[in-house]
Formats: C-alpha cells, sequence, structure tokens
C-alpha cells in the first residue's frame, strides 16, 4: 500500500513567529520579499566566512579526498534535518536553518585540533571558543554592509548561535566568553534562558548529522569495516537490515542506505520524544519553550544511551586513529609556529592585519592573530605555513 505524502502540520503555538521578531541592534526596514529569519539566512549564506567552510576540516584534512565532509557540506546536511524536522514539528524552518548554517562560522581550520591549538596558545591572552567565534564573526567580524559591523542579525538568530545547546550563564566568567557578557550588557540576549525551539531543532540536527556523516567517512576511509559496525548501536541495526533487505548489494550502497535509515530512526526519535515533553509540559508558547527549565527538542533516554556507545567507538576508533593524530599533530604544530612567529614578528602580517594588530597591547594583538588564524582554510594555512618556514618557495 503506497503512503499518504507528507502534510506539514500547522505552526506550533510555541514555534517563534518572524513578525513578532524582536528585531535587530541597528533597525533596518523590513524586507518586501522575505520574513526576517529568511533574510538573515540569505546574509550567512553570502558572508565570506561562509564560503571559507568548503575547506575547513570535519575529522579529515581538505586535501585528503574530495568526498569526505567539510565544514560546508557538514553545514548544509545539517541544515537540511534542521528544516525537515522543523517543518514537522510546525516550527519556523526559515529560522532553524538559518541557526544551522551558521553554528560552525567560528571553527579555525583543521577541524578540533586547530580549536584546541588556538585555545592552548590563547590560554594567557583570554582564550579561545568556537561557538564564541562563530558569534563573534556575524556580531562582528563580517564586515559587508556600510552602516553597522557583523551581518546584524534579527535577536532571535543571536540567540540561537550562542545558547543553541542551552542557557550559557555558567561560562561567562570564563575569560573567552569575555565577547558574549560585553555584547549581552548592551543587547540582552537572556542567557540564563533555554533557546527557541527552532534553535533546539539545530543543535539536535547537528548530533545526527556528524554522527552519521563520521560513520559514512570512517567506512569510506578504511578506518573501520561494515561488519565491525554490527555490534554497535543505531548503525548496527542499520547494516543488518539493509543487508537482510538487499542481499546482493555491494557494500558501499550498503553503507549509504545504513546510513540513511540511521539518519531517519534519529530523526524519528526525535520527533516522537518532543511530541511527549510538548503534551506532558503543556507548552504553548515561545516564551513557555525558554523558562521550561530543560530541553523541549532532544532524544529519548535509550537514544541516548545508545549515541554515548556509539559515540565511544568513533573515538576509539576514528577521532584517535593513528592516522587522524598525525594529521593533528601536524595541524597543531602548523597553527602553533604561525601563532608564536605572528606575534614576535606582526609586521609579516597581511597589510591590513598588521594595520589592526597595531595600538595594541599583547591581548589585543594575539586576538588579532587568532581573528586571522581562525578564518583560515585548510588550504590557505598550509600554504602560508610553507610561505613562512620553508625556503622552497623561493625558488
Amino acid at each position: 500500500m503506497a503512503s499518504k505524502p507528507f502534510t506539514p502540520p500547522p505552526r506550533a503555538p510555541f514555534a517563534e513567529n518572524p513578525a513578532d521578531s524582536k528585531g535587530r541592534r541597528y533597525p533596518e526596514a523590513d524586507s518586501a520579499t522575505r520574513t526576517p529569519f529568511a533574510r538573515d539566512r540569505d546574509r550567512i549564506i553570502h558572508a565570506t566566512a561562509f564560503r571559507r567552510l568548503k575547506e575547513k576540516t570535519q575529522v579529515f584534512v581538505a586535501h585528503e579526498g574530495d568526498h569526505y565532509r567539510t565544514r560546508l557540506t557538514h553545514s548544509l546536511e545539517v541544515a537540511q534535518i534542521a528544516r525537515s524536522l522543523a517543518t514537522a514539528l510546525g516550527l519556523d524552518a526559515d529560522l532553524a536553518e538559518t541557526i544551522a548554517l551558521a553554528h560552525d562560522l567560528g571553527h579555525p581550520p583543521f577541524g578540533h585540533a586547530g580549536e584546541d591549538e588556538l585555545a592552548e596558545q590563547m590560554r594567557p591572552f583570554g582564550g579561545f571558543d568556537h561557538n564564541v567565534q562563530t558569534f563573534r564573526v556575524v556580531a562582528e567580524l563580517e564586515h559587508r554592509y556600510p552602516d553597522f559591523v557583523g551581518l546584524n542579525l534579527t535577536w532571535e538568530t543571536l540567540e540561537g548561535v550562542i545558547k543553541h545547546n542551552g542557557p550559557v550563564t555558567a561560562k561567562l566568567d570564563r575569560p573567552s566568553w569575555k565577547a558574549i557578557s560585553d555584547y549581552d550588557a548592551d543587547y540582552g540576549l537572556r542567557l540564563d534562558t533555554w533557546a527557541s525551539a527552532e534553535a533546539q531543532v539545530a543543535a539536535l540536527a547537528d548530533d545526527i548529522a556528524y554522527n552519521n556523516h563520521d560513520v559514512d567517512d570512517g567506512v569510506q576511509a578504511g578506518l573501520f569495516g561494515l561488519d565491525e559496525l554490527k555490534a554497535i548501536p543505531l548503525i548496527g541495526p542499520q547494516v543488518i537490515a539493509a543487508r537482510k533487505a538487499y542481499p546482493n548489494l555491494d557494500d558501499r550502497l550498503i553503507r549509504l542506505e545504513a546510513v540513511r535509515r540511521m539518519i531517519g530512526a534519529m530523526v524519528g526519535d526525535v520527533l516522537a520524544e518532543t511530541g511527549r515533553r510538548v503534551k506532558a509540559d503543556n507548552v504553548s508558547s515561545p516564551e513557555e519553550v525558554r523558562v521550561l527549565g530543560h530541553a523541549l527538542v532532544d532524544f529519548s533516554p535509550p537514544m541516548m544511551e545508545d549515541l554515548t556507545r556509539l559515540r565511544h567507538f568513533l573515538m576509539e576508533r576514528m577521532y584517535r586513529h593513528w592516522k587522524v593524530n598525525r594529521t593533528r599533530s601536524q595541524a597543531r604544530r602548523i597553527l602553533a609556529e604561525m601563532f608564536q612567529l605572528f606575534m614576535a614578528e606582526p609586521e609579516v602580517l597581511p597589510t591590513d592585519w598588521f594595520a589592526r594588530s597595531q595600538n595594541c597591547d599583547d591581548f589585543g594583538r594575539a586576538r588579532v592573530v587568532c581573528d586571522y588564524i581562525a578564518g583560515m582554510t585548510d588550504r590557505f594555512a598550509i600554504e602560508e605555513h610553507r610561505k613562512l618556514f620553508h625556503l622552497d618557495v623561493w625558488h
């Protein structure tokens, strides 16, 4: 029997309404063709930082293969899942998609290795946090408009960018979060509450996307095989089911089918658990989402247990694999050496970055250097390091 086509539910009473947006820090005339949230999405897509994601690492450095995920392809996958989840829940899909597209803008080159090294180098100078850097990108570092710095996004998008995982007041005493504290003092983002249901959807979509594509990329890279996944929660049952349904299918298509099924299972779990929470907590407005005291959009407890076991497997077999460790080691050396050189000799920075570093104390100069490095793609960082430290480029 053919299934019925999907019909989107009506707007949920706790969905964000773009007509009720708290607006932008710098007032602007409304768009004649887009809602405020759709306009935010378009500004993110056109941002320089978004384009750079095409050659920033997820796990594998961008030059290692054309078929592995980058920050850009990951962000697009997150946005697709977020939009689907938001639509199925009756939420504002534009806002969920916008936050999903923005969530990784502050990541430096070389994935978590790059973040760890920048955090180490910046330890004496206020620290580094990729979530804060993402916020600074959209609120300060992007220069595209004559009347303001940053992208001048709506309050709801900014809120979702910085607290999609929940309240952040406990982090505000960290030196690396000073930029958030300062911004909040002038333009309050209610950092003690949960964000919108749409922001929570974006956070869950991130979990769904990276767990699935890391399995996909790990098998494709030869770090583990399909048979090794059979005993692993979430993906194991999907591999077995796919092979049973398609006994003559080659391993490549079995892998893709299993991952597709795992995404479906995780999406279904979020929809079921969120529906249960909506009824149990009798949530009927966006404000009630924020003051609920816990996440409204989430996985069920059994799903969280399975995810924990899957992540443990990926940590042992992928993120700590010797090939990945070797790349991490190389990446950290590249960023450490460039950071230390730029701090000691800021005159070797490009002209505009050198100008920003002038008349700064050590903390200010370190932040300029950090911003320059954090904005690099993997490929640019490798080439910049080569130009600075290897004489063969002189030939």
